[in-house]
C-alpha cells in the first residue's frame, strides 16, 4: 500500500485534524489547576483542542494563552475563549513571559516508515524514541519562564523517563513528579519542572 493509498489518521481517529483530550490531558490539567494561581501567566503549548487551558482558566482563573502549530487546533483554542497563537514550541514568545507553560507533547515512538503526515499524526508521533518533540521543548523552555516561572510534562514510560529526566537535568531544569496514573500499556507522569538557580 502506498502513502497515497493510506487513510488518514485523523479519518481513522474520528477526528478531522486536531486532538482530542484524553487521560494524558486530564491528568495534565488537574495537576495544572493544583499548583497555579490566579495572578499568573500560562501557556498551554500544543494546545490541540484547547482542553487543557481551558480547565486552567476556569479553575484557576489565570490567564491563558494557547499555542500550537496546527492552524485547526489554534482555531479550536480560540473558538473555546482562549488566546491562541500558531507558532512552533516557543519561538514567537519572549523571554521571561510565563509564570507556567503547560505541554502535553506528541510521545508515542513512532518509526519513520510508520508515519503518517497528517496533522493528527503530528500531535501523536514523538519520532523514534518518543522524544522528537520533547527534546526541543527542553531546550527551549527556560528562555520564556518568568522569574520563579516553572512548567509542567506531560510525559510516558514509553518515552524513557530517566532520558527526559536527563535531558532536562543538561538544560539546567529540575524535575519532580507531580502526577503519574498508571494504566497497563504505559505510565503516564507530569513532571515539574523547575529552572536550577531560581
Amino acid at each position: 500500500m502506498t502513502d497515497g493509498d493510506r487513510p488518514r489518521l485523523a479519518g481513522l481517529r474520528g477526528e478531522p485534524d486536531v486532538y482530542r483530550a484524553a487521560e494524558d490531558s486530564h491528568l495534565l490539567a488537574k495537576a495544572a489547576a493544583a499548583r497555579i494561581e490566579s495572578d499568573d501567566l500560562v501557556l498551554d503549548l500544543g494546545t490541540g483542542s484547547g482542553y487543557v487551558g481551558r480547565k486552567v482558566a476556569e479553575a484557576c482563573s489565570a490567564r491563558v494563552v494557547a499555542s500550537d502549530l496546527n492552524p485547526h487546533a489554534c482555531r479550536q483554542a480560540h473558538n473555546a475563549g482562549l488566546a491562541a497563537v500558531r507558532t512552533d514550541m516557543v519561538s514567537a514568545f519572549r523571554d521571561d513571559s510565563f509564570d507556567w507553560v503547560l505541554f502535553n507533547p506528541p510521545y508515542l515512538p513512532t518509526p519513520e516508515d510508520r508515519e503518517w503526515g497528517d496533522w493528527m499524526e503530528q500531535a501523536l508521533s514523538g519520532g523514534e524514541d518518543g522524544r522528537a518533540v520533547v527534546n526541543p521543548f527542553l531546550a527551549s523552555v527556560r528562555r520564556v519562564l518568568a522569574p520563579g516561572g516553572r512548567a509542567l510534562l506531560l510525559v510516558s514510560s514509553l518515552t524513557g523517563l530517566d532520558a527526559v529526566r536527563n535531558m532536562a537535568r543538561n538544560e539546567g531544569l529540575m524535575t519532580a513528579e507531580a502526577a503519574e496514573e498508571q494504566f497497563p500499556s504505559e505510565r503516564l507522569v507530569v513532571l515539574e519542572l523547575t529552572p536550577t538557580g531560581t
